[in-house]
């Protein structure tokens, strides 16, 4: 097993961060939020010689999982999570890109969705999903405990914190996702998040003025 590596590829009109986790010796890995511009994503797989094994969900909104269906129908690989408590959402991606103007989303169908405490993996690369409610009520955290790395989605960010005003939001729920099983886990964790930089809890602990 090799280094766990990560890129992303901005993609939608909200320059939503897709991630391609894989791993830097066999370059097997998953794609993680592909809310949409699949020709792109398929691109930076083909030209880094990466094959992705599955398609990971974090939750529901269109530009995080608009375009999982065609992906997984180009590489033939399964779609994994959100929790179920996102399949409203899920089954109305289409709607969504209608009213913000995103052509090609299509509804989205999981063969599995995920609930806390279980684990997914890739190769020898083993994270553990987290149930992480407040900006979408099936919002799911994928934590990488031997890397120290987190995809937190749209959970937490540089500076702030996920919008809960969309259906399905609540900003008690979403602070407590962060403060409660976020934050505990470590100063130290590195985190990729849906939208801009990343950075470490520690930092966001902080300084992060949704937090202090």
């Amino acid at each position: 097993m090799g280094q766990l590596n990560a890129g992303i590829v901005p993609v939608t009109p909200f320059q939503q961060n897709c991630t391609i986790l894989f791993d830097m010796d066999d370059k097997h890995g998953v794609v993680v939020d592909p809310g949409g511009d699949i020709d792109k994503v398929l691109a930076v797989l083909k030209d880094n010689a990466i094959s992705a094994g599955a398609i990971w969900i974090t939750h529901g909104h269109i530009d995080h999982a608009g375009g999982a269906m065609e992906l997984k129908e180009a590489l033939g690989v399964e779609i994994i999570g959100p929790h179920e408590a996102d399949k409203s959402l899920l089954d109305n991606l289409e709607n969504q890109g209608r009213r913000y103007g995103i052509a090609g989303a299509r509804d989205c169908v999981p063969d599995r969705f995920l609930t806390e405490g279980e684990t997914v993996s890739f190769g020898g690369h083993v994270f553990e999903v987290l149930h992480c409610p407040g900006h979408a009520p099936g919002h799911v955290v994928y934590y990488n405990r031997a890397a120290k790395f987190a995809h937190v989605g749209d959970v937490l960010f540089r500076g702030s914190v996920g919008r809960t005003d969309l259906p399905g939001g609540d900003h008690a729920a979403l602070i407590a996702s962060i403060k409660d099983k976020l934050l505990p886990l470590g100063d130290d964790i590195g985190f990729i998040c849906g939208h801009g930089p990343g950075g470490r809890f520690g930092e966001e602990r902080r300084t992060n003025p949704f937090l202090v």
